[in-house]
């Protein structure tokens, strides 16, 4: 339930157009709501300012629907990431305003009228093979309510490329930073940019990267004081965090939901 929701339902009740048993009837899940395989997290939206978030692989088509059902009766948008082709099928299926992010590997269900996004984050991509993980950054990013630029393709074998953004680098409340192979563009992105570099290693390289482990090593052990690191292709992770900061310098912190 997010705080628009349940700020409406307890105006009704003081106003006396609804009855107490009836808000304690649609309250009853709160704060969690168990349907057996999962137990859902309805109040996660009054906490930390975003609903609870589907994980899809390990998770049935059924499962993730009917996960995704009871957050939508919640009256919250729904995220669900790491989707697959069913998914996005039974999704459209069951709820028409579906919107599907093939390359991020994203469905999300989200209510119609939803307030203009704010902020600036930038999500900086090193290379084409690098994007999958980067579209998952921004996507997160711009659900959770936040204005989200991009600037793909601009890994530091063609320094230029990045160079030819600084002053969007420079404008930016937050920036992703999303590189696989070496993972230098981290270090190179924090050394121009004025704001946090939330750093994402991907498995994208040849043998010796390690499957991501050879960029994690290097983001972690950045010379830059201002890049913090996620886990390897975790996308989802880096513009969550994205969206929190974002927000915090928005002056709109605990609304990521709008």
């Amino acid at each position: 339930m997010n705080p628009k929701t349940l700020r409406s339902l307890l105006d009704r009740v003081a106003a006396g157009r609804l009855k107490p048993e009836t808000a304690l009837e649609r309250l009853k899940h709160l704060p969690f709501e168990d349907v057996g395989f999962a137990r859902i997290d309805h109040h996660r939206t009054l906490r930390t300012g975003a609903p609870e978030v589907i994980y899809c692989e390990g998770k049935t088509t059924r499962q993730t629907v009917a996960i995704a059902a009871k957050l939508i009766e919640s009256g919250t948008d729904v995220l669900a990431t790491r989707a697959s082709g069913p998914i996005f099928a039974a999704f459209k299926r069951r709820w028409r305003r579906t919107k599907v992010y093939r390359e991020a590997r994203i469905a999300a269900v989200l209510r119609p009228r939803r307030p203009a996004p704010v902020g600036n984050v930038l999500v900086v991509c090193a290379g084409t093979s690098d994007i999958p993980v980067a579209e998952e950054a921004r996507v997160t990013a711009q659900v959770l309510g936040n204005r989200v630029q991009r600037v793909y393709d601009a890994g530091v074998a063609g320094i230029h490329r990045l160079l030819a953004n600084a002053k969007e680098i420079q404008a930016a409340h937050v920036i992703v930073v999303v590189a696989g192979m070496e993972g230098a563009l981290a270090s190179v992105v924090g050394g121009l940019a004025g704001c946090p570099v939330i750093a994402v290693p991907t498995s994208v390289g040849y043998g010796a990267s390690f499957g991501g482990v050879a960029p994690l090593l290097t983001m972690l052990n950045s010379c830059s004081p201002g890049v913090s690191v996620v886990n390897i292709d975790n996308g989802f992770g880096a513009g969550y965090i994205a969206s929190l900061i974002n927000h915090l310098a928005a002056g709109t912190a605990g609304r990521s939901q709008p």
